[in-house]
């Protein structure tokens, strides 16, 4: 595993284009995976990616399918 798969809050809030504030509010209402270490909050890129798809409006979500099927 590199380095690059464990981000910070503000690495996710760039990643995802939102404001970090959000990120936190998510990661304290459980509603985005993370894992908070120490008084720090941690986020594993491939399950960001995950619960992205997972939690994309549902007339995309076909387009998901076959970005998936072709890489």
């Amino acid at each position: 595993m590199a380095i690059d798969d464990i981000m910070t809050i503000e690495e996710v809030a760039a990643y995802l284009r939102l404001k970090p504030q959000t990120i936190y509010t998510w990661a304290q209402e459980g509603k985005i995976p993370a894992a908070k270490l120490g008084n720090q909050w941690r986020f594993k890129r491939s399950m960001i990616d995950r619960w992205f798809l997972e939690n994309i409006d549902d007339k995309f979500k076909p387009f998901f399918k076959e970005d998936a099927t072709n890489n």
